[in-house]
């Protein structure tokens, strides 16, 4: 049963406002985004709930379960990412911030990377423009007004080119991008990874804004008003590629023993900042130690900003990512001074 998943791309394209859509139908939100993201495998998943997605979308059980479809993440150089939550290769991968959190300044970078890497990246500019966009449209392939024109430079993208799309969370409530997603009929050796973003902010205060998602990153006020970028909230944003445990079993165990840890140190800040540091027992002293270490190792200088913070852009491969995240959780680091893990990129010059 292990290699039996819920096709979510049909899914998708024929229930666009899936949330809304499941909820009328009497179930949970976040029983469907465990469903599409794996954290729940179809396995477990009651046949009433099923049965109503299939009702849903107007086809049988059967249309709905897909067999050995293996998720592959795209490799960044962005520590954050890259560890805690992937972005999935032919996946629809979202942002939720507010303004001025830097997911424009993220999704700029990740064109900057991924456009390096030979992939086609396409803006389709958002109705709402705004100046943060500049750096978003400077490293854009393709920029299109609208779902027609982002369709016809899309197809004239060469054969042998992945591309990343990225557009804004209007076209998701609308259902305009799963209907040019559907018009896409692309090679199977093609693919198209989504971006989906949201300038207004309003994705924040809604359950599921997007509706299930393969890559989520939710962006954290606390981290930014400390300056820690990028602000991804290292609890909360999740991959389908990390839920279904689709990683190799060093990534996956390191993962989980960090999300563990960060959860553990972010409650403990709030008893540092109340009580005071000397407060704390040990076991939770070496736990906070640790997860800040974990949290400062995670920021990174990205290319896009170096004019403005005058750092250099660093890249980081995933196997030196997590060489250094299991030298931190080991204690290796614990008496080096914190300062010097923040914005370091790789630790290999650290003993």
């Amino acid at each position: 049963m292990d290699n039996i998943k819920l096709n979510v791309s049909f899914l998708r394209k024929r229930v666009p406002n899936l949330t809304i859509a499941a909820k009328e139908k009497g179930l949970r939100p976040a029983t469907v985004s465990n469903l599409c993201t794996g954290k729940t495998p179809v396995g477990r998943a009651e046949v009433r709930t099923l049965v109503a997605l299939a009702e849903l979308a107007e086809c049988k059980i059967d249309d709905l379960i897909i067999r050995d479809n293996e998720v592959q993440m795209i490799e960044t150089g962005i520590k954050a990412l890259d560890f805690l939550a992937p972005i999935t290769r032919g996946g629809i991968n979202g942002f939720i911030a507010r303004p001025g959190m830097g997911q424009l300044v993220l999704l700029a970078e990740i064109f900057y990377r991924l456009r390096d890497k030979d992939f086609t990246t396409v803006l389709l500019i958002p109705y709402l423009d705004s100046p943060d966009l500049k750096e978003v449209k400077e490293t854009s392939n393709i920029l299109s007004q609208d779902t027609n024109s982002a369709y016809k430079k899309i197809i004239d993208v060469k054969e042998n080119q992945d591309v990343v799309l990225a557009v804004d969370r209007s076209l998701v409530v609308s259902g305009e991008i799963y209907s040019l997603l559907e018009k896409l009929k692309l090679p199977k050796e093609k693919t198209i990874t989504t971006f989906l973003i949201d300038p207004t902010g309003e994705a924040v205060d809604e359950e599921l804004p997007y509706g299930p998602l393969d890559t989520i990153w939710h962006f954290d006020a606390e981290l930014v008003s400390r300056k820690l970028f990028p602000a991804i909230n290292p609890v909360s944003s999740t991959s389908v590629i990390t839920e279904g445990a689709q990683l190799d079993k060093k990534h996956f165990n390191l993962q989980q023993r960090a999300r563990k840890i960060m959860r553990r140190y972010r409650e403990l800040r709030f008893l540092v900042n109340a009580f005071g540091y000397d407060k704390l027992q040990f076991p939770d002293k070496e736990i906070y130690n640790r997860g800040l270490r974990l949290e400062s190792y995670l920021t990174q200088a990205f290319f896009v900003s170096e004019p403005f913070t005058k750092k250099n852009g660093a890249s980081v491969s995933l196997s030196d990512t997590l060489e250094d995240v299991s030298r931190i959780l080991d204690g290796q680091l614990d008496e080096v001074n914190n300062d010097r893990l923040l914005y370091i990129g790789s630790l290999y010059h650290i003993t």
